[in-house]
């Protein structure tokens, strides 16, 4: 333990030599060292400035969660740098906590793109789709057409005919989904947004609501899509799910051709559209 609380300390007074004091509303004058002082972290994160040294000197007890998430804040440190705090002071990871995503970056956005026949989607932990390429367009659902709240894939999947449709395995997908969704959901913390949608569906789908009383749990890995398309016919795709490093909450999907054939249907439907 002696080892884990002289790194917390070690970890701590780095981070703090890294912020700059004046952009913090601090005085820059006078300073042997850079970033803030110890009673400076103290002050923003609301804690004793003596109970801060101590832990810096690897002196006291463990902190508690509460106090490392002040310390995290006061330091402005990233989620990924929260995580190590807790495991330095605690030996575990924070509870989870779900934040609604805000998006995704250019460069993720880039990523999808690339993918020119391969429909390619990123949702969040309760299936609410964010980003989308040109073939996801084509191929699925013209997500830009919908509302952001319609976007989520069980509301897609559940209570839209026209998708129901097309799934030439409807009954399985939508075990699948289901499964999958409790499973990200609760592994987000997003137990509050899990009743609401979960109410939400229930009402407006029984077979919604009679899937989710089989308490079942899955991943959603790999498997095959097969869609019925109303203006080119059978398409085959081999799906695949990736996390998003550095984004908890977020996850990719993309949908590859399983054949040549289906490749050439996809372009079709998307030289259809305009894309080129």
């Amino acid at each position: 333990m002696t080892t884990f609380k002289h790194s917390l300390g070690t970890y701590l007074k780095d981070r703090r030599s890294k912020l700059d004091p004046a952009a913090l509303g601090f005085s820059g004058a006078r300073r042997r060292t850079p970033g803030l002082r110890r009673e400076e972290v103290a002050l923003r994160a609301n804690i004793s400035p003596t109970w801060y040294t101590w832990l810096e000197q690897g002196r006291g007890g463990a902190p508690s969660p509460d106090v490392l998430d002040r310390i995290a804040k006061g330091l402005m440190l990233t989620e990924p740098e929260r995580e190590h705090i807790y495991m330095l002071a605690l030996g575990h990871p924070p509870e989870v906590r779900y934040c609604v995503p805000e998006g995704v970056t250019p460069r993720l956005q880039r990523l999808l793109d690339a993918f020119e026949t391969s429909p390619a989607i990123i949702k969040t932990a309760l299936w609410d789709v964010v980003a989308w390429n040109r073939a996801a367009t084509a191929v699925l659902t013209d997500y830009s057409k919908l509302s952001p709240s319609s976007r989520n894939i069980l509301r897609i999947v559940f209570c839209t005919p026209e998708i129901r449709d097309m799934q030439m395995d409807w009954n399985s997908i939508a075990r699948s989904v289901v499964g999958a969704f409790r499973a990200d959901a609760i592994r987000a913390g997003a137990s509050r947004e899990i009743s609401e949608l979960v109410d939400e569906l229930c009402t407006n789908s029984a077979e919604f609501a009679a899937l989710w009383q089989n308490n079942d749990v899955e991943i959603y890995g790999e498997g095959i899509k097969r869609l019925q398309h109303p203006t080119v016919g059978l398409i085959e795709l081999e799906y695949s799910g990736f996390a998003v490093d550095g984004r908890a909450d977020l996850s990719l999907i993309v949908y590859n051709p399983a054949s040549e054939a289906d490749k050439n249907r996809i372009k079709t439907l998307m030289k259809g559209r305009g894309f080129t």
